[in-house]
């Protein structure tokens, strides 16, 4: 029936993978079937429009960017099949097209027979032959020619057969083998060091690892990582592992290659790692002096149009102070760079613009200095000039499916705000904005509009007034520096431009990152003996550090070398490559993107010489541990491998089982004659892994007590111990547990005794002794058991005085091997430092393990008088240590405790219950203590004031014994212990504890914390380094006749204080140039220049030193700030000497009155000499002094800037001098100038405007406002439904006098809306608006009521000179109108020579008595009423007398 069944057995099998095969290739068959459909569909099309495609094939036709005629098309495809992905492109010139598998380029040469790469005419494939599980990848396929970009994506699903079939028929083995039942030790040998290169050269890491067992086609994991980022393979970096040995090579070196480099070799029972430092040297320069290449560029944020490329400076100027930057860019497929910038930027970051959209461009950096131009940085990865939006659309992950987002696009919607709009980055150069596009956004996409407003101002400017800009981001350049702006945009598409999104907040154009501080206190210690570990300060607020550089000089050489040439971060490192027993001095600058600090005070000097202990190894990353299972990348844990050889080790089998079971005296009969020498050993422990003692041999001996040393009188032996229980039990041995007796004798115990007897039918035998020597601890493995046998134990204790009395038998157990999967019980609890709240409960691990290591502990708690459902859980979560700190107990309440372990199997038995223990803080208890000497040492202090003679101070680090004596000294003076650090570091951090031998428990403990720790370091570092206090750092301010005073306060100095003016690392003394001042009693000191040079730009420090304290306070003065600081400087100096003599309290500027006209004034002193240059003027202007108010004004008799016009630009000057000197204010009126003060002007005619009013005239609708005065440079708008109007013989506008009116003929209902007239007045401008409803709104009477000119005026009088003109014409209207006479579009009133009549509210005379040739001129006649306004219009013509012609001739 077996045989029968196995042949059933794989039949079934054979059917269900001949169906399940079947099905796939159904699959596959209707997938090939579907993809001939497919192609044949595009071969006709393609067919039927051959005509269009040669043309753009033709090489005569324009040329255009790639376009994918058919794309490629994802598979889904079984293991060990091939597969084809083919595309159909068009483009002139002919694209070049590239492969790529995730993102990396794909190499035919680089996997010979994987890939296969053809392009036949437009049709371009990728075929991949025998497909397995790591191809399973998104492709995609780039082509590209001169005029852009174009990608297409598709993914590749590889399948492995898969099925629910029976474990008897074998499954397809392709891959990795079973780990299943092994254990995989991993070994790294043959390692690289730290090594040393030079840019363009090329680097080999390599290391041989050593896998046991050696299976053939186990493959682990291989992975490199620098500075904890993996690296991928690309053109850069290569790897190769050839079964022993992982090679990584660097191709190419640049500084971005500097940084620890670790190799990481995981299996399934863990992982290994190894790690070394790389350090890159910059190449030799090509100019002398010329500084290193920058490092590290980056794009930042890629869009349409431009993209923020970002750099590192390098640690190397040549000597020289960097000026600047170059960026080059490139586009991809060519070798053509082209500079962006035209002038060096220092800022390590600028905003290119100018691409083209839709190409891939790459960039590099170049630094200057004034010995030349460094060799150029490494290429950036490419970045392609399209929206970021855009890039979101389309994604295909790895699984293989092809994700694009489109949204629907709304007809005819104008789009809404833009979202979030912010500064995203301002410097002094450009501002960069950055917003999210609208909810709505109409249809075929939208555009955006920036505009700008200066602060305090409501005047918005569009700045691309015309390209709108396509993707949500934007650099504006040409800003003014110091100013404060804000910005706002609106959307726009087909059906309109929206409304703006809310503006930002005010921001001011200039840097907003200041170069770092300087780093403070540099300490330099030893390592190994070509190494350093230099450790300091970080840069005080400093904001976006990238890192900092090392420096480093032999003592008296004076030449100093980088150490590291990629900014390191954090504020430590280990310096490699120094040569041992010379002497170095370290030094420290920070770096961001707005420079490189000044460096930091030197180190002290320091000696190259191999630290005790072996110093930081380089080949340990902070983050992983160095033996690699422990901490870092991933954690794996090993399999259980069903044995105990992690505990027991293999039994001796050189000594014959039970050759003592029958001979061995009994205990009644053990001497105790050697007690004190078996006190000295120390057999077979726990902690040793209980390794398998024999039974003694016959006639073996415990030893007497005739010969040990007398004792005092009271001393005894101790009790007997008690709670004897089985930690873990085997075929042929078990190991035992038990308590410490509670009467421990005169002296402690030095050792116990293990006795066994067998138990057969509840029958005893013998006891037989299991140790010859005493064991310290209270745990022993008995060997030589018999297996299913059944066993008692008794436990003695031995002191000085001697063996106690045996215990009491334990219970019996059975010696039968343990397989239970959870861990057995802790053992040997302890309760130490007992409070009346709190105590702290000592524990040891199993014996035992069970399935899986040990990873947790949980502590349970009750009251001692309690029952058994009274027990309650201390910790929720497992802790992994083997002690905890029981807190908020009651204060006189006696506790039990029992510990529980835990694996991945579960939890295990509980440990034996803990004697009951009172919460109550015994007299005379105290804590430990924390000091810091004055010489800077840390240490812990402990006192006991309840000590014997015998009583012994012992010391522990997370509860175990402290044996390293070189990073802790220990030091006890009577009652008084102290525990001193010797090289405090973060491998001190732990619990430290003190107990106290023969005493009532007395203990104590002092958590040390990395945040303690570090406060402990400062302080220390204080002690060893005291500071000076400073209430204020190093500043400048600006005196009168432009001094420049340095100052800082010092809190508190004593009269010994001293100071020394450093600038530039050169010291100042008092002189000439500098003035120092040093006040002791306030701590105020001083230094005062009279003025600043060039010469005087740099950084100024004052070092200040009070016996043992020091502190210093830099200020640095450069670039921008200098000049801004030297300019003010010497203008206050100029204004000092202008003030000596005659001078302006307010400078000249103009003013516009409510009657538009324009007031030039100014606060003076003396008498003024006025001027105008640049400029003619038809009269001089009259001026009028006001001596009470020194305010000068231009005469309102001149009348010449009542009608202000474009030939009053100008400049104007004005000069006030007296015997002591003179001093000049100048106005501009010219261009920007002028039109600020027209724009004043249009908006008080702005404001003076009337509400817009409607009236019907013969011809039609007019609509009309009134201006108290009209000027011809005045720019006015009307609008229709907020749209422009666009005049056409129907619709007219015009001025007449002060009214400004719409002329509407022949008006329809599609005439109805709202109307709007706009003043541009420069800023917000003004609107007035007006429904037109078309009902109700003029009288029935309205055309007879509108004031008219009825007749009565020629066109053209022409009159002698001497004779007297006299004109009437006919005014109607009701209300009677109000008239008003023009000349020269200038308004006139009646005098004695020329006399205007308005009589009855009809009749309008005009009067001139003999008439001259000051007469001649345009005349007309303004009438209006509330209805509306008219004019007429004539010119008057005088001519002289013949004689008087005849006369002139």
């Amino acid at each position: 029936s077996g045989v029968e069944d196995s042949r059933l057995k794989a039949t079934s099998a054979s059917m269900w993978g001949q169906d399940h095969f079947t099905s796939g290739l159904e699959m596959e068959r209707s997938e090939v079937s579907s993809r001939k459909v497919t192609i044949r569909e595009s071969a006709e099309r393609i067919s039927l429009s051959k005509t269009e495609h040669s043309k753009r094939m033709n090489k005569d036709s324009l040329m255009h960017a790639p376009e994918f005629v058919i794309k490629p098309r994802s598979h889904t495809v079984w293991e060990n099949q091939s597969v084809r992905l083919h595309c159909t492109l068009s483009g002139w010139p002919n694209p070049h097209v590239v492969w790529y598998k995730n993102n990396v380029t794909i190499d035919p040469i680089a996997h010979p027979g994987k890939y296969k790469i053809e392009s036949s005419y437009s049709v371009h494939s990728l075929e991949i032959d025998r497909c397995d599980f790591d191809d399973t990848a998104q492709y995609h396929v780039s082509a590209m020619n001169a005029k852009g970009e174009q990608s297409a994506y598709a993914s590749v699903v590889v399948k492995r057969f898969k099925g629910e079939m029976d474990t008897s028929a074998p499954s397809p083995r392709l891959g990795q083998v079973s780990e299943y039942g092994i254990t995989f030790k991993t070994h790294i040998v043959d390692t690289f060091g730290v090594s040393f290169g030079r840019e363009g050269e090329t680097m080999s890491l390599g290391c041989t690892v050593i896998i046991h067992p050696n299976l053939e086609r186990y493959q682990p994991g291989v992975e490199w990582y620098r500075d904890d980022v993996l690296l991928a393979p690309s053109k850069w970096h290569q790897m190769h592992w050839s079964g022993d040995r992982a090679t990584l090579t660097l191709t190419h070196l640049n500084k971005e290659d500097e940084g620890l480099y670790t190799l990481r070799v995981t299996t399934k029972s863990g992982y290994e790692t190894y790690s070394a430092y790389v350090f890159v040297r910059d190449a030799d320069a090509e100019v002398e002096g010329a500084p290193g290449a920058p490092l590290d560029v980056r794009c930042l944020d890629a869009n349409k149009d431009y993209v923020i490329v970002s750099w590192k400076q390098p640690a190397v100027d040549g000597g020289n102070s960097i000026l600047g930057y170059f960026v080059d860019r490139c586009e991809v497929g060519t070798n053509h760079w082209i500079q962006c910038n035209d002038t060096p930027v220092k800022f390590a970051r600028l905003p290119v613009t100018g691409l083209v959209e839709g190409r891939s461009y790459a960039f590099r950096v170049r630094a200057v200095n004034k010995s030349g131009m460094s060799r150029p940085s490494r290429t950036s990865e490419p970045v392609a000039a399209v929206d970021a939006a855009d890039r979101a659309r389309t994604s295909a992950p790895v699984t293989g499916q092809i994700i694009v987002t489109e949204e629907e696009p709304a007809e005819g919607v104008v789009p809404g705000k833009p979202l979030e709009l912010e500064v995203t980055e301002a410097t002094k150069n450009y501002v960069v904005l950055s917003w999210k596009p609208p909810g709505e956004r109409g249809h075929e996409g939208i555009m955006y509009y920036v505009e700008k407003c200066v602060s305090g101002t409501d005047s918005w400017q569009r700045v691309n007034t015309e390209i709108p800009v396509k993707s949500p981001r934007f650099a504006l350049f040409d800003l003014a520096e110091g100013k404060s702006y804000s910005f706002r945009v609106r959307c726009c598409n087909s059906a309109g431009v929206g409304e703006p999104s809310p503006p930002t907040e005010a921001t001011t154009v200039g840097d907003k990152l200041d170069v770092p501080a300087a780093p403070e206190r540099v300490v330099a210690t030893r390592n190994t003996a070509t190494s350093v570990v230099v450790s300091w300060e970080k840069s005080r607020h400093a904001k976006d550090l990238v890192g900092y550089y090392i420096e480093t000089s032999v003592v008296g050489s004076d030449t100093w070398e980088p150490c590291n040439n990629k900014p390191v971060p954090g504020s430590r490192f280990v310096c490699h490559g120094l040569v041992t027993g010379e002497t170095y001095v370290f030094k420290v600058r920070a770096v961001n993107a707005a420079g490189i600090s000044m460096s930091s005070q030197e180190s002290e000097p320091v000696l190259v010489k191999a630290a005790i202990g072996g110093g930081i190894p380089h080949g340990v990353l902070p983050e992983m541990g160095p033996g690699g299972n422990r901490g870092g990348l991933t954690q794996h844990g090993p399999r259980w491998t069903d044995t105990h050889d992690t505990v027991q080790p293999p039994a001796d089998t050189t000594m014959l089982r039970g050759n003592a079971l029958t001979d061995t005296p009994t205990p009644t009969a053990k001497a105790e004659a050697s007690v004190a020498a078996n006190a000295k050993a120390n057999a077979n422990s726990v902690e040793s892994q209980y390794p398998a003692t024999k039974s003694p041999n016959k006639g073996a001996k415990r030893g007497s007590v005739s010969w040990a040393p007398e004792l005092e009188s009271g001393s005894a032996s101790p009790a007997p111990p008690f709670g004897i229980s089985v930690l873990e039990c085997v075929r042929d041995s078990m190991v035992l547990g038990w308590k410490q007796p509670a009467f421990v004798g005169g002296s402690d115990i030095i050792g116990y005794f293990v006795d066994y007897r067998e138990v057969f039918d509840g029958l005893e035998g013998q006891w037989h002794e299991a140790n010859i020597q005493s064991v310290s601890d209270r745990a022993y493995r008995v060997c030589d058991l018999k297996e299913n046998k059944k066993y008692q134990f008794q436990v003695r204790a031995a002191n000085m005085a001697g063996v106690g009395i045996p215990s009491l038998p334990s219970n019996t157990f059975l010696c039968e091997e343990w397989t239970i999967a959870v861990p057995g019980p802790p053992h040997d609890l302890q309760v130490t430092e007992v409070r009346s709240s709190s105590l702290v409960l000592l524990w040891k691990p199993p014996v035992y393990q069970g399935r899986d290591a040990v990873n947790g502990f949980y502590v349970d708690i009750k009251e001692a008088g309690a029952s058994e459902e009274a027990w309650r859980g201390i910790n929720k979560k497992a802790t992994d240590s083997k002690f905890i700190k029981i807190e908020n107990l009651q204060e006189g309440e006696k506790y039990v405790f029992r510990v529980r372990a835990q694996n991945n199997a579960g939890v295990g038995n509980a440990s034996e219950v803990t004697e009951p223990t009172l919460a109550e803080t015994k007299a005379g208890t105290k804590e430990i203590m924390v000091d810091v000497d004055d010489d800077g040492v840390i240490s812990l202090n402990f006192e006991c004031s309840a000590m014997s003679a015998e009583s012994k101070f012992v010391w522990s680090k997370n509860y175990e014994e402290i044996s390293d004596t070189e990073r802790i000294a220990v030091e006890t003076k009577g009652s008084k212990a102290k525990a001193s650090f010797l090289a405090p570091g973060e491998e001190d951090i732990g619990v430290y504890s003190c107990s106290v031998t023969h005493t009532d428990g007395a203990s104590a403990s002092y958590d040390l914390t990395a945040e303690e720790l570090k406060k402990l370091l400062e302080t220390s570092h204080d002690h060893k380094f005291p500071i000076i206090p400073l209430k204020s750092e190093l500043a400048v301010e600006l005196q009168e006749k432009g001094r420049v005073r340095f100052w800082l306060q010092a809190e508190k100095i004593s009269a010994n204080g001293k100071v020394d003016y450093v600038f530039n690392d050169n010291s100042l003394s008092a002189g000439e140039k500098y003035k120092m001042n040093f006040d002791k009693n306030t701590g105020v000191i001083e230094m005062i220049m009279e003025s600043l040079t060039p010469k005087d730009e740099g950084t100024f420090t004052f070092q200040l030193q009070d016996g043992k304290a020091t502190n210093q306070s830099s200020l640095v003065l450069i670039g921008d700030v200098f000049k801004a600081l030297q300019k003010e400087s010497e203008f206050q100096m100029k204004e000092w000497v202008r003030k000596q003599g005659p001078h302006f309290v307010e400078y000249l500027g103009f003013e516009v009155t409510p009657e538009c006209c324009v007031i030039l004034k100014c606060k003076v002193r003396r008498r003024l000499k006025w001027r105008r240059v640049e400029a003619r003027l038809s009269c001089k202007p009259v001026l009028c002094f006001r001596p009470e108010s020194h305010v000068l004004v231009r005469s309102s008799c001149c009348h010449l800037f009542h009608q202000i016009s474009k030939k009053d630009a100008g400049v104007y000057n004005i000069v006030l001098k007296d015997d002591r000197g003179k001093d000049t204010s100048t106005l501009n009126l010219t261009d920007q100038g002028f039109r600020d003060m027209m724009n004043e002007v249009f908006s008080v005619i702005a404001n003076s405007s009337t509400a817009l009013k409607i009236t019907s005239t013969d011809e039609g609708i007019r609509l009309y406002t009134f201006v108290s005065y009209y000027n011809d440079l005045l720019q006015v708008t009307w609008h229709y439904k907020d749209s422009a109007i666009s005049f056409s013989d129907r619709i007219k506008s015009g001025v007449v006098g002060e009214q400004l009116w719409l002329q509407i003929k022949e008006p329809t209902e599609k005439d109805t809306g709202k109307y709007a007239i706009e003043f541009n007045d420069g800023k917000g401008g003004l609107r007035r608006t007006v429904e037109l409803s078309g009902q109700g709104q003029l009288p029935p009477d309205a055309l007879e009521a509108v004031a008219r000119v009825k007749g009565g005026l020629p066109d053209v009088v022409t009159i002698q000179e001497g004779k007297d003109l006299n004109l009437t014409c006919n005014i109607s209207g009701d209300p009677v109108p109000e008239v008003t006479w023009l000349k020269n579009e200038r308004e006139i009133v009646s005098d004695d020579h020329l006399l205007l009549k308005f009589e009855s509210g009809k009749f309008a005379s005009f009067i001139i008595t003999k008439v001259n040739s000051d007469d001649s001129g345009k005349y007309s006649i303004l009438v209006k009423n509330k209805f509306g306004t008219e004019s007429g219009e004539f010119t008057v013509s005088v001519f002289n007398h013949p004689e008087e012609l005849g006369g002139k001739k």
